[in-house]
């Protein structure tokens, strides 16, 4: 197996600075897809590549709330990759198409967990919306030989003074409230009230201090690890993945007394979009291919929305991977369940202040 290694890493951190601002060099003039960057790795898509000789055209956003502002005001694409809790609000803008689930071959072997997640794959009338691909944790992520495991058994940790300028959290606000919301014991952020969303902006504001920098992709997240400069993260499945196919001390910690935060996340299509729709599919059927699954468990950590392509992965290679025993840790898990759309531009507006120091 291919491992990831730090320099592929750094390789993917001066790429990505290249292409951020608008679009990737065009592969596929007849299909583009906004994206997130390191998801235009070809192995995530082999058939479409087989197909059509190449990997389509990809353009890059840093986080949903960028892409969606893009879209909204008229940045061309045909497929993009939202999260979960992004899809009603993307939805209800306007920006996307329905998804003729006929035409998805391995729509019906989507994970059942994922199938029951409401107001996410269809809508209350039925209407398809998105085809899942990844899913994953964000979750306590650290350097074993500078700290302590018992020092981070709760996540009150990341509060905690010992830690001033040696922690990192991502810069974006579902992870951020995820995090929050669970530290102060709530798992359904659906149901925050008032008085709840203030105890998890205060948690934040307390975290705020203790911050060396909200990292933006694995990659930054990554070097900043390997180099020492951070010890306490708040990271997803694929920092530990690649930093420890580099034998770097690092670990992902899913037992703390809180839990941690599983998203799920897929690709859409556009409304009005210029592109070929027939390749669209074509794009669509490839990330959902049961033959994606293990590339994507062993070499970035995630988990694949194929239940067929995750059942024949090696139960060893699922344990290894944190997936061999999904049921453990349900009860201590807070689902990145679309929420209400008023709700999350709440989070947004105060997270933005928080990060500004108010």
């Amino acid at each position: 197996m291919q491992k990831a290694s730090i320099s592929r890493l750094l390789l993917a951190g001066v790429a990505a600075l290249a292409l951020m601002s608008a679009t990737a060099k065009a592969e596929d003039g007849d299909l583009t897809v906004f994206d997130w960057s390191g998801y235009e790795d070809p192995a995530f898509h082999p058939d479409y590549v087989e197909k059509h000789g190449d990997s389509p055209t990809f353009a890059f956003f840093g986080d949903e709330e960028e892409a969606f502002n893009k879209l909204r005001a008229g940045f061309s694409a045909d497929v993009a990759h939202p999260c979960a809790q992004s899809v009603p609000k993307w939805r209800e803008a306007g920006l996307l198409e329905p998804i003729d689930t006929s035409r998805i071959t391995e729509w019906d072997n989507v994970l059942p967990g994922i199938k029951a997640m409401a107001d996410f794959m269809t809508d209350a009338s039925g209407t398809a919306w998105v085809v899942p691909f990844e899913w994953g944790n964000t979750a306590v992520t650290y350097r074993t030989d500078k700290v302590d495991e018992a020092e981070i058994q709760s996540l009150q940790a990341f509060a905690d003074p010992k830690f001033e300028g040696r922690v990192s959290v991502g810069d974006n606000v579902d992870d951020a409230y995820a995090l929050a919301s669970l530290a102060i014991g709530v798992k359904d952020w659906t149901k925050l009230t008032d008085e709840q969303f203030q105890q998890a902006s205060d948690f934040l504001r307390k975290v705020h201090k203790n911050v060396r920098l909200y990292w933006t992709d694995n990659t930054e997240l990554s070097q900043a690890m390997a180099g020492g400069e951070v010890d306490l993260a708040w990271a997803w499945n694929e920092t530990a993945t690649t930093l420890q196919a580099d034998d770097v001390p690092v670990a992902m910690k899913r037992d703390t007394d809180e839990g941690l935060s599983t998203w799920v996340c897929g690709y859409v299509l556009l409304k009005d979009a210029k592109g070929n729709k027939d390749k669209a599919y074509d794009y669509l059927n490839a990330i959902l291919s049961p033959k994606v699954s293990e590339y994507i468990v062993t070499e970035w950590g995630y988990g694949h929305a194929n239940a067929g392509g995750m059942g024949a992965i090696d139960e060893q290679t699922l344990t290894d991977s944190g997936y061999g025993d999904l049921a453990s840790f349900v009860d201590k898990t807070l689902f990145q369940a679309p929420m209400p759309t008023e709700l999350r531009q709440k989070m947004i507006a105060e997270f933005e202040k928080i990060k500004s120091g108010y």
